[in-house]
């Protein structure tokens, strides 16, 4: 399907906070609970969404939530109320459960910085909140005889997704760079493939450079069958993209999307 293929997809879900846990020192997950949740397409892997959020500054008016992200549905997000309209931030499905219309979604908890993750922090049960599906960026390709995930902890849970949908004969390297060691995370990954945790001496080392250091050291050995994937910091997926085409690896079997930006509020 690929990133920007999402935007031709519509459907507006909305839900409710059911539970938040701190699952890691810099991990909050948010379990959100509603009918609309029994009818969200499971697309499995990195499957992602636009997560419009109740305001902290009053009154929330979720009409102004289109049912798609396309030209025609921006358009009407930016024309309603700019004093009402919920902000919205772009998040992964860490688990859904249809059955019991829940879904899971992590968020980065580091500090007052930002909008989603401070919200996160403090959600209490019964907060109103609209997803709009945006689909999956990682298709597998199949004639790929090793894969490559590369992402720090903002794709942390998209990583983890696709490690758990990976067939599992599926051989190759997953390299997840965290903040703290105990932010490590149990995955379901293939038997084949290596997840490779690599935490910051300090949890304020600029993100990325760890995972980038990893990637510059590693030469895929059939470079044309390889299918890579980068996500987090933009500058540790530009440079990995950089040094993976210089490697021989066909542009078309790199998918990539740059999360957020050091220095820049996400």
């Amino acid at each position: 399907m690929g990133f920007t293929d999402g935007r031709r997809i519509t459907g507006m879900y909305t839900a409710e906070v059911a539970r938040t846990d701190r699952i890691t020192p810099h991990m909050v997950r948010v379990t959100f609970r509603g009918d609309d949740l029994t009818r969200l397409p499971r697309r499995g892997y990195d499957q992602w969404f636009r997560l419009f959020l109740p305001r902290g500054d009053g009154d929330t008016d979720f009409t102004a939530v289109p049912e798609g992200f396309g030209l025609g549905g921006y358009l009407k997000y930016l024309t309603a109320k700019s004093g009402t309209r919920p902000p919205f931030r772009n998040y992964t499905v860490r688990a859904h459960r249809p059955e019991l219309g829940e879904l899971d979604v992590d968020f980065v908890a580091h500090g007052d910085t930002g909008i989603a993750g401070p919200w996160a922090q403090r959600a209490q049960p019964g907060e109103r909140v609209a997803f709009i599906d945006q689909g999956r960026g990682f298709d597998p390709i199949e004639d790929a005889e090793e894969v490559l995930l590369v992402g720090d902890e903002s794709a942390l849970p998209a990583v983890a997704g696709i490690l758990r949908d990976l067939p599992r004969e599926t051989a190759g390297l997953a390299i997840i760079e965290i903040p703290d060691p105990a932010d490590r995370q149990d995955v379901d990954e293939p038997a084949g493939v290596e997840v490779r945790w690599l935490a910051r001496a300090d949890p304020h080392d600029r993100p990325g450079l760890l995972a980038l250091d990893a990637v510059r050291a590693w030469i895929p050995e059939r470079p044309t069958t390889l299918h890579a994937y980068l996500a987090g910091e933009q500058q540790l997926v530009a440079e990995s993209r950089r040094h993976l085409v210089a490697a021989g690896v066909p542009k078309a079997r790199i998918s990539f999307t740059g999360y957020w930006r050091v220095g820049r509020a996400g």
